[in-house]
């Protein structure tokens, strides 16, 4: 089953929600991206990602945790997105204007009934800077 809203966040106080997301969702943003430059100065772009991250958060199901590095240099700005039973994602080339991207990047991970985030209604910055797709360990068991 695929939903395209939330009906936690639609239903009114005295209604109970049809349905509840299946897994709670982490986004991993590297706080020790630097920018562009180089610099070392503090707060660091991806500290800076991290906390706009936060602020763009509103949900309970979500968490956003800082990490120290995701190895993608290169890519500058990087986050990851994760789930119980899901693929992981990491995500490079960000910018600190897609923070709310981050976020609907994860609701619709969130949604998603078969452990992937859906193509389609993919914020551009999540399909443009995919760097890698991981396979939950429970897929490599159930091949063995």
């Amino acid at each position: 089953m695929t939903f395209d809203t939330d009906p936690a966040d639609s239903a009114a106080p005295d209604e109970t929600p049809v349905a509840a997301p299946v897994d709670i969702v982490t986004v991993m943003v590297c706080s020790s991206c630097r920018a562009e430059d180089g610099s070392d100065a503090r707060p660091r772009p991806g500290e800076q990602l991290g906390d706009a991250v936060r602020a763009a958060n509103g949900h309970a199901t979500i968490r956003v945790e800082s990490v120290e590095c995701l190895g993608n240099c290169k890519r500058r700005l990087s986050a990851a997105i994760v789930k119980d039973n899901g693929w992981s994602y990491v995500f490079g080339d960000l910018t600190l204007d897609n923070a709310a991207d981050i976020i609907e990047g994860a609701r619709l991970f969130q949604w998603s009934d078969n452990g992937l985030i859906p193509w389609r209604g993919r914020p551009d910055c999540l399909k443009r800077g995919l760097i890698s797709r991981i396979p939950p360990l429970s897929l490599l068991k159930e091949q063995s």
